[in-house]
C-alpha cells in the first residue's frame, strides 16, 4: 500500500511538473511570437515600387522608378505604361539612361497637368529617337525621378542618380526640373557638381542659369527655355513698354522665378514715377491664403493712377496671378483699360477653373510669354529661328500616339506648351548623348556629354518644335523664340505673335555673338 501510494504521488508530481514545463514553453513561444510581430510592425515595409519608398515620417513616395509605376496618379498611368513598354523593348547594353526629374506626387491640379504634359513630351522624344530610320545609338531608356511633392527629398534622389551614373544603369543625363524653386536649384547644383549633365525644360530663373556675371555655378547645365531676362526683353520689344506708362506688381519676398522676373521688369521701368506694389503670398504659392485681399487694395491704387498708365507688369506665380485677374475684373474703374504682362506662369491659367474669365471682358487684356505654343509656327512669318515643318513633325507623332505602337498616352493638351518644350529638352539630351559617344563605342563618358552643350549651335543646332535651340558656351539658348499668348474670355488662349529677346529672329547661322 505504501509503495502504491508513493508511486501515485511520484506520478502526480511529475505530471504537475510536466504541465508547468509545457505552460512555460507555450508562454515563451507566445512572447517570442509577440516580439517578432512587434519587430515586424516596427520594421514595416515602406516601399512603393522598385526604387521608390516612403521617407521616414512621410507618406510621399520618393525615389527613381524604373518600372511602370505612376506614383499613385491615375492621369499618368497610360504614359508611364508606354514608357515601360519602350524600356523593356531595349536590348541590354544597347542603351543609356535619362532620368526625368519632376515632383510626380504633387497634389496641385495645375502642377499635375504640367507634369503629365512634360512626361508625355519626354516619352514622345524617347520614342522618336529610338525608332528613327537611321537607327542611331545609343538607344534611350527613360526613368522617373521624384524628389517629393515639394522637392524636399532631392538629396536622396540625387544620391541614387549618382549611383546609377556609376553603375550598370549608365545614367548619362537628367532632364525635367520644371519649376525655378530653391529645392530644384539645390538639386541642379549638386547634380552638376557630381558631373551629371542636366537639361532644364521650363526653368527660366536667371539665377538657375550659367553665365551670370561670367560665372558657371552649374557646370553641365543646359536649358531650352529663355531666361526671365530674355522673356522680359521679348515682352518689351513686343509691347513697347515704357517707364512712364507701366506699374510693377511683385511677389515679396519671392522665389527664384519671381525674383529674377521682378529684377528684369525693374530694369524696363527705370525712372518710373510709380513705386512698385508688393504682395505677400503664402509660403506654398499653390495655396490661396489671403492674397486676394491684398490684390483688391492694389486694384484700388491702380484706379487712381493717370489714364496714361495702361500696363501692369506682374512678377508672381500662377495662383496669385489668377487671384489678381479676378480682382481686376471687379475694379471700380472699368473704363480704364489695362494690359497685364507676365512670364510663362500665365500658361497655367489656360485650364484653371477658378479663373473668372468675365474679367477678360472688362477692358483687361492678359498676355504672357509662353515657352511654346502649338499655333506659333503655323502663323509665324519669320524665315529663321524655327519652322512649321519641325512643329508639324511633333504634331504627326502626337497623332500616332492615340493608339499602339506609340501610344496610347492619355489625354493630350498643347496650349500650355509643356509637352512641346519637354519634347525639345529630350531632343537636346539625345543629340548631346549621341554626339558625345566615341566612334565604335556605345556609351558616352559623362564629361564628354557635359562638354557637348558648347557645340549646340550653327549646323549642330537642335531644330525643336518650339523653335531653334542654339546654346551659348554657358548652356543658355540664344535668341530663342518667345510666343506671346493672350488669355481669352472663353476657355483657353490665343497665340498673338512670336517675340525675340534680341528684337529680331536669329541669323541663319544661329551663332551667339560675343558680349
Amino acid at each position: 500500500m505504501a509503495v502504491r501510494l508513493w508511486r501515485w504521488l511520484r506520478e502526480d508530481v511529475w505530471e504537475i511538473r510536466f504541465r508547468r514545463y509545457v505552460a512555460l514553453l507555450l508562454a515563451a513561444a507566445l512572447v517570442a511570437v509577440g516580439a517578432w510581430g512587434g519587430l515586424r510592425l516596427t520594421q514595416e515595409d515602406r516601399s512603393c515600387a522598385r526604387g521608390v519608398a516612403h521617407p521616414e515620417g512621410s507618406n510621399d513616395c520618393v525615389g527613381v522608378a524604373t518600372t511602370a509605376y505612376d506614383f499613385g496618379q491615375p492621369r499618368l498611368t497610360a504614359t508611364v505604361q508606354a514608357i515601360d513598354r519602350e524600356n523593356r523593348r531595349l536590348k541590354s547594353g544597347s542603351y543609356v539612361t535619362v532620368a526625368l526629374l519632376l515632383p510626380f506626387t504633387s497634389s496641385a491640379p495645375a502642377s499635375l497637368n504640367d507634369i503629365l504634359h512634360e512626361l508625355q513630351g519626354a516619352y514622345l522624344a524617347q520614342y522618336q529617337a529610338n525608332h528613327a530610320p537611321t537607327e542611331e545609338s545609343p538607344a534611350i531608356r527613360l526613368v522617373l525621378a521624384n524628389p517629393g511633392a515639394d522637392g524636399a527629398y532631392w538629396r536622396g534622389v540625387v544620391d541614387r542618380l549618382d549611383e546609377m551614373a556609376k553603375g550598370p544603369d549608365r545614367l548619362r543625363a537628367v532632364t525635367g526640373i520644371g519649376l525655378s524653386t530653391d529645392a530644384n536649384k539645390a538639386a541642379v547644383k549638386e547634380l552638376t557638381r557630381r558631373g551629371i549633365p542636366v537639361i532644364g525644360t521650363s526653368i527660366t530663373a536667371d539665377d538657375l542659369a550659367n553665365g551670370q556675371n561670367g560665372k558657371d555655378p552649374f557646370p553641365g547645365l543646359a536649358r531650352v527655355a529663355p531666361t526671365n531676362t530674355d522673356e522680359a526683353a521679348a515682352l518689351a520689344s513686343f509691347a513697347k513698354v515704357s517707364a512712364g506708362n507701366a506699374l510693377l506688381v511683385y511677389d515679396k519676398p519671392g522665389d527664384p522665378y519671381t525674383q529674377t522676373l521682378q529684377s528684369s521688369f525693374e530694369k524696363l521701368l527705370s525712372g518710373s514715377p510709380y513705386q512698385p506694389q508688393p504682395f505677400t503670398p503664402p509660403a506654398d504659392r499653390t495655396q490661396e491664403g489671403t492674397t486676394a485681399n491684398q490684390f483688391r487694395q492694389i486694384t484700388q491704387l491702380l484706379c487712381v493712377t493717370p489714364g496714361s498708365t495702361d500696363t501692369i507688369l506682374f512678377a508672381g506665380r500662377h495662383t496669385q496671378l489668377r487671384q489678381f485677374i479676378n480682382e481686376l475684373g471687379g475694379r471700380g474703374c472699368m473704363d480704364h483699360r489695362f494690359t497685364l504682362l507676365t512670364g510663362d506662369e500665365g500658361s497655367y491659367l489656360t485650364g484653371d477653373g477658378k479663373l473668372d474669365r468675365r474679367a477678360l471682358n472688362s477692358n483687361l487684356s492678359v498676355r504672357y510669354t509662353a515657352l511654346a505654343h502649338p499655333d506659333a509656327w503655323t502663323k509665324e512669318t519669320a524665315t529663321t529661328g524655327g519652322s512649321a515643318a519641325d512643329a508639324t513633325a511633333l504634331e504627326d507623332l502626337i497623332g500616332r500616339a492615340e493608339q499602339g505602337p506609340v501610344g496610347p498616352i492619355g489625354s493630350i493638351a498643347l496650349d500650355d506648351g509643356e509637352l512641346i518644350i519637354a519634347h525639345d529638352a529630350m531632343q537636346l539630351a539625345v543629340q548631346g548623348l549621341r554626339e558625345a559617344t566615341p566612334t565604335g563605342e556605345s556609351v558616352p563618358p559623362l564629361a564628354d556629354v557635359v562638354n557637348e552643350w558648347a557645340f549646340i549651335k550653327g549646323s549642330h543646332r537642335v531644330n525643336g518644335a518650339s523653335g531653334w535651340i542654339c546654346l551659348d558656351v554657358h548652356g543658355n539658348p540664344y535668341d530663342k523664340a518667345v510666343p506671346i499668348v493672350e488669355l481669352t474670355p472663353s476657355d483657353g488662349s490665343r497665340f498673338v505673335r512670336i517675340a525675340w529677346p534680341e528684337g529680331r529672329p536669329p541669323a541663319k547661322e544661329c551663332l551667339p555673338p560675343g558680349r
